[in-house]
């Protein structure tokens, strides 16, 4: 029961994450794909604002690929966890979970909106990349949020 609770965990970490990533990566490709059809010399700048929002999916396969070593799922036999363990490293994993996919989906938006601007405006495409950073820094906190409770917690 506990190891069935922190697989859960670790599914959502991934899935979660992955599912806003994937979301933000296709608002701002699409955005990307229309302002080529008129500028397409400034594709390494809307390639970069397209893979911003792609970080959030990385991120919750890094907590899930910790979790899973410190249960030992990855290294052979898992460990016994007893179901309050497992809810608890379940529970540890919804901070990136949550703010992966999130954010990752507002990242998408203001990524969509920096195309905009790199279509007008393409020498201040890197105000629009630094936009996008402010949103991905709760990421990074939702991240550092669940290693740190994945690791405190004993097994």
């Amino acid at each position: 029961m506990g190891l069935g609770w922190a697989l859960l965990g670790a599914g959502a970490a991934v899935a979660l994450s992955g599912i806003g990533s994937s979301i933000g990566i296709g608002w701002v490709g699409q955005a990307s794909a229309g302002a080529m059809t008129e500028d397409p010399e400034n594709f390494g700048r809307y390639l970069i604002l397209t893979a911003l929002p792609g970080t959030q999916g990385i991120y919750g396969f890094v907590a899930a690929f910790l979790l899973l070593i410190k249960i030992n799922v990855v290294g052979g036999a898992p460990v016994a966890l007893s179901p309050a363990q497992g809810w608890n490293l379940f529970i540890a994993c919804l901070p990136i979970a949550v703010l992966g996919l999130v954010s990752a989906l507002h990242q998408g938006k203001v990524c969509a909106a920096g195309v905009g601007l790199t279509v007008k405006r393409p020498a201040d495409s890197m105000k629009a990349v630094v936009l996008a950073v402010f949103v991905e820094f709760y990421a990074v906190l939702g991240l550092l949020v669940t290693i740190f409770l994945v690791m405190g917690i004993k097994i």
